[in-house]
Order: structure tokens, then sequence, then C-alpha cells
């Protein structure tokens, strides 16, 4: 592998990769939203029937995961790379079970398509039981890519296209989610599927993406936004709080109020952006009854959720798809977020104290699903900033590029690592610098092309749900991007 790359500053690297990409942004930026979705919407979307059901669930594990300690290679030498690369990183082999028994550390897996071992983190023992039983797998090597590439020399000799602001929180947490990594005005990907097969369902005031964290780009579509709600289970406190109780009148404030927004949302306005506004508002109204009245009838389901905010997350996401026959929903787009993993130091305690918190939420919502006879029709993905480098830089890890991603669903052919798990050393040519920066091998749009297309997106949708796609996949029916349902 050439070496002379490691003259390039970061900084002198990440301008160059931002400026490679700037000349398509306002025609991307155009076509995405002109003329695909017009080219778009002749067509036919649905793939499937119309009174299925299917929902995806979209878990962003905020501010770069280090998931280089979730899937691990277990190979003997593969190990030893691993463990003189990471450093004080790498996870030990065994463990002193607190009786003073050597115990392994990881759980032991076994994919069914390769001969390779690996293990998982200790801390995800519900992820280590659904991927046995064949009902999650993982993507190795999975990152943000506008074409592909092969080593780093095509990335310092400036042939191939980079995402913009490589190693930047704020660019590539938003390529994750729009997986359009040479435009900062991309809609999401969420958002774009939704756009294809709004109408599968049947109600227009609640929108197919749900949002258990507010505003999000994952769910911003050309016609379609997310409808935002929280963990709370009550169904009363959806909508317009009522004022505190311990004011003074409080019930009279509150029933003032609200027959002033009521008086503003029937008002007729000569100003379109008045008009507009009144018609969103009296459209939340809507929904929030819609959504009441749902959330009443919905079943009850005998899974206990943890504590965390996330097993909370997914237990209103479960309620919701409980309640999907009166919702009119054929179809949702559940994202939610889990935050907190830039661990630029202490990542193992870190590690130690949060990766069993998404292990658990992951196994009580597909016990949940169970219980709702569910589990064949949702698909979990987890999704991130970006990777972390190998090296240690004292305590933790930094910023970087390839990572390795968790997807859970009944419909999966699972039991498999997919993608190309790399050779853990400095010298292979995935690796950009001395600190093991690795060039991710599989792209995002094949995940989100094979979630779409399970989905019931039309291959002749994929151009406008994944505009990059063509660069990594031609559409084949009898060969998947990945091959997750297969």
């Amino acid at each position: 592998m050439s070496h002379h790359h490691k003259k390039f500053s970061r900084r002198k690297f990440l301008g160059q990769a931002s400026c490679a990409a700037v000349g398509s942004t306002a025609f991307l930026s155009s076509v995405l939203n002109l003329s695909m979705i017009n080219t778009a919407a002749a067509r036919p979307h649905i793939i499937g029937s119309p009174n299925d059901y299917k929902a995806i669930v979209c878990i962003l594990l905020a501010g770069g995961a280090d998931s280089h300690n979730i899937l691990v290679p277990r190979d003997q030498a593969e190990y030893q790379n691993y463990q003189n690369i990471r450093g004080d990183l790498a996870l030990p082999e065994m463990v002193d079970d607190g009786n003073g028994n050597q115990v392994p550390f990881f759980h032991s897996i076994n994919p069914t398509n390769t001969s390779r071992q690996f293990g998982l983190h200790q801390g995800m023992s519900n992820v280590k039981s659904l991927f046995d039983e064949g009902n999650a797998a993982l993507i190795a090597n999975i990152g943000t890519l506008v074409e592909p590439v092969q080593n780093s020399d095509q990335v310092y000799n400036e042939s191939k296209r980079l995402p913009l602001g490589l190693y930047s929180h704020a660019d590539q947490i938003m390529q994750w989610q729009t997986s359009v990594p040479q435009d900062r005005n991309a809609l999401g990907v969420g958002g774009r599927m939704a756009d294809m097969l709004k109408d599968m369902n049947t109600i227009d005031e609640i929108s197919m993406c749900i949002s258990l964290d507010g505003k999000n780009r994952f769910q911003s579509g050309n016609s379609v936004v997310e409808y935002a709600i929280s963990n709370d289970p009550d169904p009363a406190k959806l909508g317009i709080e009522p004022i505190n109780p311990y004011m003074r009148d409080a019930g009279l404030l509150t029933d003032v109020r609200n027959e002033a927004i009521n008086n503003i949302v029937e008002e007729s306005y000569a100003n379109i952006f008045q008009d507009t506004y009144a018609d969103l508002t009296q459209q939340s109204i809507d929904a929030v009854n819609i959504f009441k009245q749902a959330l009443e009838k919905k079943p009850s389901i005998p899974t206990v959720f943890s504590d965390s905010i996330l097993s909370q997350d997914m237990r209103m996401i479960a309620d919701v798809i409980s309640a999907q026959n009166n919702l009119g929903a054929n179809r949702q787009i559940f994202f939610t977020t889990f935050g907190g993993w830039d661990h630029h130091d202490e990542v193992l305690n870190a590690q130690q104290g949060m990766l069993p918190v998404l292990d658990n939420a992951l196994g009580e919502f597909y016990s949940a699903m169970g219980n709702l006879n569910r589990q064949d029709d949702v698909t979990v993905l987890t999704i991130s900033d970006f990777g972390r480098t190998l090296t240690s830089n004292g305590n933790g890890s930094d910023h970087a590029w390839g990572g390795n991603s968790i997807v859970m669903g009944g419909a999966l052919n699972g039991q498999r690592v997919l993608g190309d798990y790399p050779d853990l050393t400095l010298n292979n040519d995935l690796n950009l610098d001395e600190r093991g920066r690795m060039i991710p091998t599989t792209s995002v749009d094949e995940l989100y092309a094979d979630i779409a297309l399970w989905f019931g997106v039309s291959p002749n949708d994929l151009d406008y749900v994944l505009p990059n796609l063509a660069n990594f996949y031609s559409y084949d029916p009898n060969n998947a991007p990945l091959g997750l349902f297969s």
C-alpha cells in the first residue's frame, strides 16, 4: 500500500472531500425535489398486497458508536490483529465471573454464510439469541459512500467522489439519514419511501412516518413529514397539554385557550401563509384526536419493558403498531434516537453500560412483536454517524468512517454477517491513516435498498428513494443488494 497519503493533513483532506462534491449539489437537489418525484408519480408504486402490514424501525445511535467492539473477530489470528491494533480498547477473551472462575467475555456467534468466527460484546445477550435463531444479522464495514472506493490511494488522489464533511458529526449523522452524502439538502430515506407508498394508508391525517425523537431528516419527504409523539403511555396526554392544575382557574383557562385555538384554525385568511398555518394546525388537532382514540382501543401487550428511555420509546412504538388497524396504517416508519456514543474517552466503561440498554430494548421489542404476531412484519435497524478509529487516543476512539450495524426482524434470512468484514491491520488497503480509519466496503444504499424492496417499494422507484444506488447495484429480482431477506 502506498503511504504518501499520510503527508496530507486532516484539515486538507476534509476540505478536498467537501469541495469535490459541491459541483453536483444544486443539480442533485433539483432532481430529487422536482424531476424524479414527477417521474415517479406516473409509475405503479406498490409491490405486494395493499392490505398487508409492514413497519420499519430506525434507531439512531447518535454520536458515532464504536461498533468495532460490538462485532469482534474470534479466529485466533484475526483476534490477535484486533488486540494489537485496538490496544487498551481491545475487549478481553476471558474475564473473572466474580467467583474466581475465568469465563468467555464474548457471546460467540457462528454465521451461516462464512467460516469466520465472530463474537458479540458481553452486553448483547439478546442480540446473540436473535442471531442464533435467524432473526438478526450484522452488516460489516458499512458506511456512507457516493460511489465505491476500493483503496486509500483513490481517496488521496481524488479519483473518487467522497461524502461531504467526512468525519463530521453534523454531516455524517445527516448522510446516514439521507443516503445522499454529496448533498446537504437531500430528503430522508424514510421520507422518500413514504412519498412512494403513502397511498397504502387510509387515514391522511396520520403520517406514515412516526417519530419518537421530534423532527429528523430520516423521515423528511417531499410530500410526507414525520408525526412526532412522546413515549408517555397515557393517550390523554397526546396533543396540547392542559394548563397546570395548581394554577387558579386552570380548567377555565384551558377551555378559553382551546376555544381561541379553534377560532384561529377555523378562520379563513387571505394571506397564504396564515391560511396554510391554520390548516396545518387543524390537521394536527385532527391527528391527535384520531391517535388518542386508536391508542385507547389498543390491545394489552404482556411484555414488560425496561425503564430506559430507549425501551420506553420501543414500548410506545409497539403500542402504535398494535393500534395500526385503527390508524388505517398498512405501512409505518418509526424513528428514535439513543444518544451518547461519542466516546473519545472511557469507551470500554461507557459501552459496558450502554450496550445492555440497547440490547434489552431490542429483545423486549422483539418479544412484544411476538405478542402481537408481528415479528415477520417489522424490521429494526441501527444506524450511527460513523465508525470510529481502530487505534486508541489513550482512553477512547475518534471519528472514522466504516462501522457495523445490527438488523433485526422475523422476515430476515438472519444468522449471517453480511458485507466484508475487514482485515484489522494498518497495512490494509482500506485503511486511510495510522489511526485505523476504514473505508466502507458496503454502502448504506445497499442496506436501505434491501429494506425498501421488502417494504414494498417498486424497483422502478429505487432511483428516487436511493439516488446513488445505481453506483452499487442494478436491480435483479434474483439477486438482492445484500440478501437480507432471501
